[in-house]
C-alpha cells in the first residue's frame, strides 16, 4: 500500500505539471509565474525553497546530537534570511520587473558583473540539486528496493516533466500542494510520537542539562563560528535565484514582503517539528541511533508506525524534497537563458527564449543527476554549494540597493575578491576560522576599494533606466 501510495503521489505531481502548463505562453509566466500568485501561495513557495531533506533528516539529527545550538543555521538561518528578504529586498527588486537576480546586476552595474555573476551562480545549483536527488534515491531505495542509480533517474525524470513543462506555474503550485502535505505529515508523526512518549512535557524533560542553550562559548573563535552558522543561510541565500523568483512570482510588492514574513514564520515554527519528532524518536527507540543518525526518522517511521503515518511521512518527505529540487532546477535554467545566452543573440524571440530556458532544465537536471550518481555523500554535495553567494553575491548586491557610491569596479572586485580567497582558504590555506568569513570580508573590501577608488555613475544611471510601477 506505502509503494502504490508513493507511484500515486508522483503521478498526481505530474498531473499537477500538465495542469500548470496551460498557463506557460511567455518566459515571465514560466520564470515567475506571470507575477501573478496570491500571498499564500507565494508564502508556500517561499517557505519550500529549502524545506527539504536536510530540514526534516539533517537537522532533527543535529538537535538530538547537538542540542538548539546545533541547529542555528537550519532552521534558523533560514527563516533568518526570508525575514531578511522581507524588509529590505523584495520590494525595490520586485519594482525593477525582471526575472532574474543577474539582471539587476547588468542594471545596477555592467554587463560584465551580470555576465561573471551568472557564471558564478549556475554552477552552485549542481551540488545542491544533486543532494536532493540523492535524498529521494535513497527514499525510493527504502522502500521500494530501487537501487541508488535507478532512483536517481526516476526522480529527474519527474523533476525535468513537470518543471519543463510549467515552469514557476508548476513548482508554485506544487510548493502549495506539498506544503499541505508537509505540515499534516509531520503534525500527525509528532502528536502519535509524543502521545507514546508521554507527552510533551515527558520529552522535555529527557534532554540533558544544557540542552536547550542558544548562545555560544564566550570566546572569539566560539563567537566567530556561531556568527558563521547565522549568516550561511541567513545572508549567503539571499542573492539566489530561487529565492529571488519565489519573491518576484507574487502579484505585487506588497504581496512579496507579506510572502516572505509569512514563509519566514512558517519555516521557524514548522521546523520545529522535525525536531521533536526527533528527540521522540531518541527516547522511544534509542536502539535506532546505530549507524546512519539521519535515517533515524525514516526507519522509526517504517518499523513503528502504523501505514496510514507511513503514507503521511514519506509523502510530506518526498513532498518536502521535491518542492525544494524543482525550485532549484528552474533557477540556474532561468539564468543560463536570460544571463548567458539571450544578450550574445539579439534577435532571440521570446518563444525561443522560452524554448532555450525549458532546454536548459533538461541539462541542469542531466549534470546533477550524474555528479549525484557519481557522489553520493549529501551533506558534501551541499556543503560546496553552500557558500558561494555569500562570498560574491550578497556584498554587491546589498551595496548596490542600499549604497549610492558603489560602481562597477567595486561590483567586480566584490565577487572577484570573495570568490578567490574563500577558494584559497577553503582547498589551500588551513584556516582556524570558518572559511566564508574570510571570503565575505574579502567580498566587503573589495567593494569599499574599487568604488572608493574608482567612483562613476552607475547609481544614477541605474536610476535613469529603471521605473518604479504605481
Amino acid at each position: 500500500m506505502l509503494i502504490a501510495f508513493v507511484i500515486a503521489y508522483l503521478l498526481v505531481t505530474l498531473l499537477i505539471g500538465w495542469w500548470a502548463s496551460r498557463r506557460v505562453h511567455s518566459t515571465q509566466d514560466f520564470v515567475i509565474a506571470g507575477r501573478n500568485l496570491p500571498m499564500f501561495i507565494a508564502a508556500c513557495a517561499l517557505f519550500a525553497t529549502w524545506f527539504g531533506s536536510e530540514t526534516i533528516m539533517g537537522a532533527s539529527s543535529e538537535f538530538v546530537d547537538n542540542g538548539l545550538i546545533g541547529v542555528v543555521e537550519d532552521p534558523f538561518g533560514a527563516a533568518l534570511c526570508l525575514i531578511l528578504v522581507g524588509a529590505f529586498f523584495a520590494r525595490p527588486l520586485y519594482r525593477l520587473n525582471i526575472l532574474t537576480f543577474n539582471d539587476f546586476f547588468r542594471l545596477r552595474y555592467s554587463r560584465s558583473a551580470e555576465l561573471i555573476s551568472a557564471i558564478f551562480m549556475v554552477p552552485s545549483y549542481f551540488g545542491w540539486i544533486a543532494a536532493q536527488l540523492v535524498a529521494m534515491a535513497v527514499i525510493l531505495s527504502t522502500l521500494a528496493g530501487l537501487s541508488l542509480q535507478e532512483g536517481i533517474m526516476v526522480c529527474t525524470i519527474i523533476v525535468v516533466i513537470y518543471t519543463y513543462i510549467g515552469g514557476m506555474w508548476a513548482v508554485s503550485i506544487t510548493d502549495f500542494v506539498q506544503t499541505i502535505m508537509i505540515v499534516a505529515g509531520l503534525l500527525l508523526l509528532a502528536f502519535n510520537l509524543g502521545t507514546k512518549a508521554g507527552g510533551f512535557r515527558a520529552v522535555m524533560d529527557s534532554t540533558p542539562e544544557g540542552f536547550f542553550n542558544f548562545l555560544p562559548e564566550p570566546t572569539f573563535q566560539g563567537l566567530v563560528h556561531y556568527f558563521a552558522a547565522w549568516i550561511t543561510i541567513g545572508l549567503g541565500s539571499i542573492p539566489q535565484q530561487d529565492v529571488f523568483q519565489r519573491v518576484m512570482a507574487a502579484r505585487s510588492a506588497k504581496t512579496a514582503v507579506s510572502a516572505s514574513y509569512l514563509s519566514g514564520f512558517m519555516y521557524l515554527t514548522i521546523g520545529f517539528i522535525p525536531l521533536f519528532i526527533g528527540l521522540c524518536g531518541r527516547m522511544l527507540y534509542p536502539e535506532l541511533e546505530n549507524g546512519d543518525t539521519q535515517m533515524v526518522i525514516p526507519r522509526m517511521v517504517l518499523e513503528h508506525t502504523p501505514v496510514f503515518l507511513q503514507i503521511m511521512f514519506f509523502g510530506a518527505l518526498l513532498s518536502a524534497i521535491l518542492s525544494t529540487t524543482s525550485g532549484a532546477v528552474l533557477a540556474p535554467a532561468t539564468v543560463i537563458g536570460e544571463n548567458l545566452i539571450k544578450p550574445f543573440f539579439k534577435n532571440l524571440t521570446d518563444t525561443q527564449l522560452l524554448y532555450t530556458m525549458r532546454l536548459s532544465v533538461v541539462g541542469v537536471a542531466l549534470a546533477s543527476a550524474l555528479m549525484a550518481i557519481s557522489r553520493q555523500d549529501i551533506y558534501e554535495l551541499v556543503g560546496e554549494s553552500s557558500a558561494l553567494s555569500l562570498v560574491s553575491l550578497f556584498i554587491p548586491l546589498a551595496a548596490g540597493l542600499y549604497w549610492k557610491r558603489a560602481s562597477k569596479v567595486g561590483a567586480l572586485a566584490s565577487i572577484l575578491a570573495g570568490m578567490a580567497v574563500w577558494i584559497l582558504c577553503e582547498w589551500g590555506i588551513d584556516t582556524e576560522l570558518p572559511s566564508l568569513i574570510y571570503g565575505a570580508l574579502a567580498s566587503l573590501g573589495g567593494m569599499l576599494i574599487g568604488s572608493w577608488l574608482w567612483p562613476d555613475g552607475s547609481y544614477q544611471g541605474f536610476l535613469e533606466v529603471t521605473t518604479t510601477p504605481g
